[in-house]
């Protein structure tokens, strides 16, 4: 995870934490308002150490896949590409689920190249067994 990232999950984990609770949170609750937003602050950051957890295992899977990309015989490298390509995929997604709208950053620390990028979210059509008349 770079500094960046972490500093702007410091935040959002800041903001949702200093927040009050909404009028649907003290209406009809048993709980006093401290008691309530306390819980919710404490829910809020499981949830948010949950994520950012989440991202640093996609983010070492597109180390690793990167890493064995390049170290991949040139002309034989389609499975490589492949598992890097989905590794890329899944860890946009995951950034962006989080919040993280810019990759600019990630791509240029993990040398992610076009021939990766050029593919991200493509799938390849896996052949259908016949169907069998009986």
């Amino acid at each position: 995870m770079s500094l960046r990232d972490s500093l702007d999950l410091i935040k959002a984990v800041n903001r949702s934490v200093g927040r009050s609770p909404s009028r649907t949170e003290k209406v009809g609750s048993t709980f006093s308002g401290n008691a309530l937003e306390g819980g919710h602050a404490v829910l809020e950051h499981e949830i948010m150490g949950e994520r950012a957890s989440s991202l640093n295992a996609a983010e070492q899977r597109v180390a690793k896949t990167m890493d064995a990309l390049r170290a991949a015989d040139p002309d034989n490298k389609a499975d490589e590409l492949a598992e890097a390509r989905k590794a890329v995929w899944a860890y946009f997604v995951q950034r962006e689920l989080i919040g993280f709208r810019r990759h600019q950053d990630v791509i240029s620390a993990f040398g992610i190249t076009r021939e990766v990028l050029n593919g991200l979210g493509a799938t390849e059509k896996k052949p259908t067994p016949p169907s069998s008349s009986a």
